[in-house]
């Protein structure tokens, strides 16, 4: 076997890897640990670097500023769960449209779709609002996962992952059997696309979870706030509960990452898909 020599330029590379590693990880390893310290170790200099005992204390203020704040997580899930299966859906529906069939202004259409990625998300920020007013869905949950239920990125992935895993002549054998066309999508195109499925979905759920300004827009009652506003709200009058926040924020970001160490496979997969041809 073997060995890897140790030149100048692997040492370097694995050094800007180490120093890129902790200014990844240095902000979930403070907040977890702040998680553990009142206010008066977090505003000290130099801040605590190990795990302290006011977790249970941190706690307690957070669901007494918070009366609401699982009920806040359990919208948080309600909303991402069904913004990730929206997506799914519609995108890889017209993923399948773009990469399989031939029809007047395809190309044209596809180019448009991919332009919407250019438009900064604070441009839909107002007319969101108004119609969300005028569907009388302000405050409501829909008014979160009902606009962005289709998006231009996942078009995109399922386009180029189609087109690169899904046989042309598979599906023309299928309808020859007689198979519909939302069967062939069904029963053939959606088995076979897992891993963009995979990818597509961990994108969506965690930009969903994270989401700020769309709730902060639609959403009015304390009650129904997702954890990132619920969160924020902590930072108003007063002296600014560090320690209960970064208890919140740990409680929001464990399942996330729980979530992209068990599908970071799946996620690179579906990332690579297609990138190159043989």
């Amino acid at each position: 076997m073997k060995r890897l020599q140790l030149t100048p330029q692997l040492i370097g590379a694995y050094a800007i890897v180490a120093i890129g590693a902790l200014m990844m990880l240095g902000p979930f390893w403070f907040m977890f640990v702040f998680a553990t310290h009142g206010n008066r170790e977090i505003l000290s200099l130099p801040p605590p670097l190990w795990f302290g005992d006011a977790l249970g204390d941190n706690l307690r203020q957070l669901l007494t500023s918070l009366p609401h704040f699982w009920k806040n997580v359990g919208w948080s899930v309600y909303v991402a769960l069904m913004s990730t299966a929206l997506n799914l859906f519609f995108c890889s529906l017209a993923g399948f449209a773009f990469a399989l069939y031939d029809f007047k202004g395809r190309d044209l259409l596809f180019g448009f779709v991919m332009a919407t990625m250019l438009l900064p998300s604070f441009v839909g920020m107002i007319p969101t609002a108004l119609t969300m007013s005028w569907l009388e869905w302000m405050n409501q949950p829909r008014a979160l996962y009902v606009p962005g239920a289709v998006g231009a990125l996942g078009i995109f992935m399922m386009r180029q992952y189609i087109a690169s895993a899904i046989p042309k002549e598979l599906v023309d054998a299928a309808r020859i059997d007689g198979c519909s066309e939302f069967a062939i999508y069904w029963r053939i195109v959606l088995p076979l696309i897992g891993p963009a499925l995979g990818t597509l979905g961990l994108i969506t759920f965690i930009g969903s979870w994270n989401n700020f300004i769309g709730p902060l827009i639609v959403i009015r009652d304390m009650e129904m706030y997702t954890v990132p506003i619920a969160l924020r709200s902590l930072q108003g009058t007063g002296q600014i509960p560090w320690g209960a926040i970064s208890a919140g924020s740990a409680i929001a970001v464990l399942p996330l990452l729980v979530l992209f160490m068990l599908a970071s496979r799946r996620l690179i997969e579906g990332l690579t898909a297609g990138a190159v041809k043989s």
